[in-house]
């Protein structure tokens, strides 16, 4: 379980420079998404592309990326599992 995905921080000049790439599937339909919008409107999203570029392409990275639970704010329905606090 990630919270907090809107509180993420990165270095440098990546906030302007750094951008975020999908296809639609049709001829020329490449989107290009800006970091400073991702981080407005989808900061979960942010963390999940980074996951999954370090998670191996295959099922088993699939079905390891379908475990990860990521919420914007520091509220999240898994208190039952009493999830633990990770310092880094």
């Amino acid at each position: 379980i990630v919270i907090n995905a809107d509180k993420v921080k990165v270095t440098g000049n990546k906030a302007e420079k750094k951008v975020y790439y999908r296809h639609t599937g049709y001829p020329g339909g490449l989107r290009v998404t800006p970091y400073s919008r991702m981080s407005e409107r989808h900061p979960d999203r942010i963390i999940r592309k980074a996951v999954r570029g370090m998670l191996p392409h295959t099922k088993l990275g699939r079905m390891q990326l379908k475990k990860l639970r990521i919420y914007a704010g520091g509220e999240h329905r898994h208190q039952a599992q009493n999830p633990q606090p990770l310092e880094l």
